[in-house]
């Protein structure tokens, strides 16, 4: 028995350009005009159809409707299924499949909720990565990742485990070699080609790749795999939301069903990650923000080491101050006025206010763009650094 979909609300959901992308991409193609607002399609072994190019005609819902049944009967699918095809078809649509303990695909709803806000936080990653890719993100990212995160709406969640879909609109392809907008594309086009919203999806995906890539690879002992992966998108916010997600089941297969109204070299795209995957991407996540340089830093410590070259103007020292809770050694590049002030320091065993750039570099700490402070008379709290052995790092 076939369903129909008769609700004329849920019919006019969907655009005209998503049923003129689904009938091309179903071997129909456009014929001629019919009158001031529709098209007829045609294709071998397809009847005639007539696609509305508006949904303002007053019949639409009916019309979709109609288009729907004999979608679903020369395509031997059920009209339901026809129905969410077509409801997706401008649209890339990402499915976060959570692997669920319970044989009926559901998952307690606190899980739920953590699956979609870490969803949710692995597509916002992507996006701020869209344009440039680094190893951090502030919370807030960018305007324009805020902007698209926005358009991005909730799907339905679907049978099979248990399974989020996140919905992001696509702008249709103008043009394309041939003039066929509905022709399948053999490559890729260029990421500066791309719309912002098809960039991120694309983002996304390629990413995923590279993050489970490099942890197959630090696990076979390649300490450097998450640095290089970079470039392609990944970052800690990322690595974060991803291991987020591995932690409420088993494993996770993120996929995407790209929209037919921008067409690409291929239909869908799955990558899956184990439970292995989750310490790997976590621990990936904390090295990208323990190297993060942390800008306008500002320090209390002692001068620990001076060195000058009297030819330079320039001066190196080494401060022992409080970072991360812990009291460690940060080296700097000095000018000549700032180096005098640690000289002074060093000499009377007393602490100064250092302002800069903090950054890891390999396993030490070094800050630029540096100030210096002497600290203020009467301040003095020397004690808290007079047990440091001289031998320190």
């Amino acid at each position: 028995m076939t369903a129909h979909i008769l609700d004329p609300e849920a019919l006019c959901a969907i655009s005209p350009a998503a049923i003129a992308a689904f009938a091309r991409s179903e071997s129909w193609f456009k014929v001629e005009g019919y009158g001031a607002h529709a098209d007829v399609y045609a294709g071998a072994g397809r009847p005639e159809i007539i696609v509305p190019r508006t949904d303002l005609v007053a019949d639409y819902a009916s019309a979709v409707s109609r288009l729907i049944e004999i979608f679903a009967r020369c395509t031997d699918r059920d009209e339901r299924v026809v129905y969410r095809d077509l409801a997706s078809a401008d649209r890339d649509v990402v499915r976060v499949r959570v692997h669920s303990s319970d044989g009926d695909g559901s998952v307690a709803l606190d899980t739920g909720v953590r699956v979609v806000a870490q969803a949710r936080d692995m597509l916002f990653a992507a996006a701020c990565a869209a344009r440039s890719p680094q190893s951090v993100f502030r919370t807030e990212g960018s305007r324009e990742a805020s902007d698209y995160l926005r358009r991005v709406k909730l799907g339905q969640t679907e049978q099979g485990s248990y399974v989020v879909t996140l919905l992001s609109p696509v702008p249709p392809l103008l043009e394309a070699a041939g003039g066929d907008p509905g022709a399948r594309r053999k490559t890729w086009a260029s990421l500066d080609d791309e719309p912002v919203e098809r960039l991120v999806t694309r983002r996304l995906m390629d990413a995923l790749e590279a993050s489970r890539d490099a942890a197959e690879r630090t696990r076979a002992g390649e300490t450097s795999a998450f640095e290089g992966a970079v470039a392609a998108g990944v970052s800690a916010n990322l690595c974060e939301a991803v291991a987020g997600l591995i932690d409420q089941s088993a494993g996770i297969d993120v996929g995407i069903t790209w929209a037919r109204t921008r067409p690409t070299p291929e239909v869908q795209r799955t990558v899956s990650f184990s439970d292995k995957d989750a310490d790997v991407l976590r621990e990936a996540a904390r090295t990208f923000r323990r190297r993060q340089p942390r800008p306008n830093v500002t320090l209390f410590g002692t001068v620990h080491r001076l060195k000058a070259n009297h030819a330079e103007i320039e001066g190196v020292v080494t401060l022992m101050a409080a970072v991360d809770d812990r009291l460690q050694p940060v080296s700097a590049v000095l000018d000549q006025s700032s180096y005098g002030i640690a000289v002074r320091a060093h000499t009377a065993n007393t602490p100064i206010i250092v302002t800069g750039d903090l950054e890891r570099v390999g396993q030490r700490w070094q800050m630029t763009n540096v100030s210096v402070r002497e600290l203020p008379g009467g301040d003095d709290d020397t004690d808290t650094f007079a047990s440091l052995p001289d031998d320190l790092p």
